[in-house]
């Protein structure tokens, strides 16, 4: 295994459409080990995106079960193809991603979305997440359709923040 590099803001690859991922093979297994390792070497990272490190495949790896102040959740996932197919209610909170590694912004979310997705065992799954959980799911899901936190900000100028910096 190993960390993978990521991509930071502007970079144009981080603007790029994901595609489908048609099978998972050794390959794919291989790939996600790397983007799982990738994510536990960034600070506090609960989430990961593969066009994140220059991979153009709908794969994101989303675990907020070791946040300090716990909150609801399914665990760690690998979801392949993830699509919310259901949101309700809609809620501003403060994201920060590693491409965009210096600075968070204040986001709209919907609180509660219905999530269809792969693992990578091939089983396919129906998942409703809300809260925090839910907010780290749009915001990796984002990444797949080639946004970041940047262009959902209500103001550049007033929602936007310089990072704490991480020891």
């Amino acid at each position: 295994m190993s960390v993978l590099d990521i991509l930071a803001y502007p970079s144009e690859q981080l603007k790029k459409l994901s595609e489908t991922v048609e099978q998972v093979d050794e390959r794919l297994l291989a790939f996600i080990r790397d983007l799982e390792e990738t994510r536990l070497s960034g600070p506090g990272a609960v989430g990961i995106a593969a066009p994140q490190v220059n991979v153009h495949q709908r794969v994101v790896i989303v675990d907020v079960s070791n946040m300090k102040k716990p909150c609801e959740n399914h665990g760690h996932m690998i979801m392949i193809n993830p699509e919310i197919t259901e949101w309700d209610g809609m809620a501003m909170g403060r994201e920060g991603c590693l491409s965009v590694p210096d600075f968070t912004g204040n986001v709209i979310r919907a609180e509660r979305i219905v999530l269809n997705y792969m693992d990578e065992t091939g089983e396919k799954h129906e998942i409703t997440s809300s809260g925090f959980e839910a907010r780290a799911i749009q915001h990796e899901l984002d990444h797949l359709d080639g946004l970041l936190f940047l262009d959902r900000l209500v103001s550049r100028r007033t929602d936007l923040f310089q990072r704490k910096i991480y020891k």
